[in-house]
């Protein structure tokens, strides 16, 4: 297992502040489709869906991701982070500017914030990369980590560079090889950036925090080695053949492939920590193998698996991680406003298990989702919206409130003249 280097943690409120945004903008989602119903349920191509999945996969997981590649890096990866709390913190605005842009633009077919968001989001992405790629190139040891989460920033710039260009043919009303580029796009967003980068920190967060031994490198090296070879080729032959099958294939092959390992890894160990932490992964990891089933099923299936995926097995998966992170990450800071020779308390009391389990129980009623899905119906799809907004209020609480434990326990200090 990788030792940590807590002397090398980024300050806390460079990774804090994108980790405590997420559940902001699952709040947001909520509302969305409390606004909009059913609607936003029926087909990919609805103004309405086109908002709420970028609500998630930037609002949600890009702020969660950004956060934590921020914080494991120096923490867990020995790699150092360049720009520091400055630059975190204009990156942290941009970025979050570039989002509300974006799905205000896609919403309401405002060209301006269309334009906006597809100056700010690649800049965003751009600049992630340039804080961390350095580093990564130049750190010593953990290469396959280091590999996997180069890759997966890499495959982020990229996705970030073709939702500006679809962003700015909808402003300009260009049609033309418009499926082929989203699905690469959606393609290269889900696999090559989020489960890309998942599959790479679950190598060290799984044993770390789970107590499951660690995947045999060379099936990781593999695995990684197939992403980066057919996810190119696939979405060549999407675009060149007009055949979107391969790249469908390839998608909900890998992201089965990382789902079953995982799940193995945890059902195998004799020693896994049943903790929130593991209940929150085997439920997303179980979902995720189910939305990559239905992925294969092609347009008949697509939005159940996307609502599978998008909506319930990321969340639970990257929900699970910002649990754990936040309240480390408050300890740390901790650690260095207090000094040695004081009795902090442990990271469990900062966050307790009881909370994160509230968080966890708070999600079931999201099965809401999947059901407006199946059962088109106004009130559906608005009740699930209803319980979409409180999960997310909830999980945002519970961070919160690692901030507020902290500071009365230092408030409670002796004060010395």
């Amino acid at each position: 297992m990788a030792r940590l280097a807590l002397d090398q943690a980024p300050p806390a409120s460079l990774p804090r502040r994108f980790l405590l945004s997420a559940p902001l903008w699952g709040v947001l989602a909520g509302v969305l489709l409390l606004v909009d119903g059913d609607v936003a349920l029926r087909t990919r191509w609805q103004p309405a869906t086109l908002a709420l999945v970028h609500v998630f996969t930037l609002g949600v997981f890009g702020n969660v991701m950004f956060g934590s590649v921020l914080q494991f890096l120096p923490a867990a990866a020995g790699v150092r982070v360049r720009g520091g709390v400055r630059l975190g913190r204009l990156l942290h605005a941009v970025f979050n500017l570039g989002v509300l842009l974006l799905v205000a633009g896609l919403h309401e077919g405002w060209r301006g914030a269309l334009r906006g968001g597809a100056v700010l989001l690649p800049l965003a992405f751009a600049t992630l990369a340039g804080m961390t790629m350095p580093g990564l190139c130049v750190a010593a040891g953990q290469r396959l980590l280091r590999a996997g989460i180069g890759a997966a920033i890499g495959f982020g710039v990229l996705t970030a560079l073709l939702g500006a260009l679809l962003a700015l043919a909808l402003v300009d009303g260009t049609t033309l090889s418009m499926a082929a580029l989203v699905d690469v796009h959606a393609s290269w967003g889900v696999l090559g950036w989020i489960v890309l980068l998942l599959a790479s920190v679950a190598r060290i967060v799984m044993p770390m925090f789970q107590g499951t031994a660690a995947m045999p490198e060379r099936a990781q090296t593999l695995w990684l080695a197939s992403v980066l070879l057919m996810l190119p080729a696939a979405a060549w032959w999407r675009w060149a053949r007009d055949d979107g099958r391969w790249l469908l294939a390839t998608v909900a092959v890998h992201v089965a492939l990382f789902a079953g390992a995982a799940l193995w890894l945890q059902w195998r160990s004799p020693r896994v920590r049943r903790a929130p932490l593991l209940w929150s992964w085997r439920g997303g990891l179980i979902v995720l193998a189910l939305a990559a089933v239905l992925l294969t099923g092609g347009a008949r299936t697509a939005v159940l698996a996307a609502t599978l995926g998008l909506g319930i097995a990321l969340p639970l998966l990257l929900a699970g991680m910002a649990l754990e992170i936040v309240p480390f990450i408050g300890w740390i800071d901790l650690h260095r406003r207090c000094g040695r020779g004081l009795q902090l308390p442990g990271v469990q009391r900062l966050l307790p298990d009881s909370d994160k389990l509230g968080v966890l129980l708070a999600q079931w009623p999201l099965l809401l989702l999947p059901a407006a899905v199946l059962w088109p119906s106004p009130w559906l799809a608005r009740a699930a919206g209803v319980a979409l907004a409180c999960a997310w209020l909830g999980t945002w609480s519970a961070l919160r409130g690692v901030h507020r434990r902290a500071e009365a326990f230092v408030a409670a200090l002796p004060q010395h003249p």
